[in-house]
């Protein structure tokens, strides 16, 4: 006990000497991670976005002019039979003549000189959850045009594909951006220490003489590190908190986007938790690399 008492002062005392490069160590892995987490946040809103306009994927079968009752209700027993298929709807060209007026009611005068109905009829099939990625779908699709009866095949793929291809480089940028600022925080932290043990390097000597252990003279300067990352990153995750406030407050915490009903949130507790262990982890890496360094240059 008295020993964890003495590496604790140790390590209070090492960050006390050392304010302002402890503050810049503190600031540049509040600033790294959360950089990262602005990234981070914006790929798991942007993947319940996604996966809101897959819940919201339906295929539209039009159907040719002229088709019987019977011929209908055959194409529709037809399509039951696939597995992808979760329900079919029938929209008959009457309903989507009335459809059309009510959506778009300034448009009626494009339809008034017209003698015949020119919407035709149109199956409306809601995919599966297991079979809602684009592939899949695009190839379900693709398959019902030769049916006997079928005009044409539309579904809303474009937002999906595109939002996937920005999700794709969010996570590359994640990455680099992370790697890069992981790497400066690293190197600032590792400067702190190595400031640190230089202002000390009297005392350490004399504890070395007394036969103090390698790892007893090390420790501090480890949890110093360990302290100073674990501050950085529960810093920036407060940061995080008050910036998604400020803007969820001006945009609303919910909003119509790409034509569905997002609701945007927070990282998760869990996530916010390994922010906090991810800063603990550089910090650490930090001291270690500095005290390797020390070692070597007076071996």
């Amino acid at each position: 006990m008295k020993r964890l008492t003495y590496l604790l002062k140790e390590t209070l005392a090492n960050i006390r000497l050392n304010r302002t490069t402890t503050v810049i160590a503190v600031g540049t892995t509040a600033f790294t991670l959360a950089c990262f987490g602005v990234f981070l946040l914006l790929y798991l809103n942007l993947k319940g976005v996604v996966s809101s306009l897959q819940e919201d994927i339906q295929v539209i079968i039009y159907l040719q002019d002229g088709l019987s009752g019977r011929e209908i209700a055959g194409l529709r027993q037809r399509l039951r039979k696939e597995p992808e298929v979760g329900t079919i709807s029938y929209v008959s060209k009457d309903q989507a003549l009335k459809e059309f007026r009510e959506q778009f009611p300034s448009e009626q005068d494009l339809l008034d000189g017209l003698r015949a109905n020119p919407l035709p009829g149109s199956l409306i099939v809601t995919i599966l959850p297991q079979f809602r990625s684009p592939d899949g779908v695009k190839r379900w699709a693709d398959r019902q045009k030769g049916l006997p009866g079928v005009d044409q095949v539309q579904y809303s793929r474009d937002w999906i594909e595109s939002l996937e291809i920005v999700i794709g480089y969010l996570e590359l940028a994640s990455v680099a951006i992370g790697a890069l600022l992981a790497a400066a925080s690293i190197t600032i932290i590792a400067s702190t220490i190595r400031l640190t043990l230089y202002a000390r390097r009297d005392e350490i000597e004399i504890l070395s003489l007394i036969g103090a252990t390698r790892a007893f003279i090390r420790v501090p300067y480890l949890l110093e590190g360990a302290i100073l990352g674990a501050t950085g990153g529960a810093l920036s995750v407060a940061i995080l908190k008050g910036g998604f406030e400020f803007f969820k407050s001006r945009l609303g915490a919910s909003g119509h986007f790409l034509g569905v009903d997002a609701t945007f949130g927070f990282l998760p507790v869990q996530v916010s938790v390994v922010l906090v262990a991810v800063g603990l982890f550089l910090g650490s890496t930090g001291s270690f690399l500095s005290l390797l360094q020390v070692g070597r240059t007076k071996s």
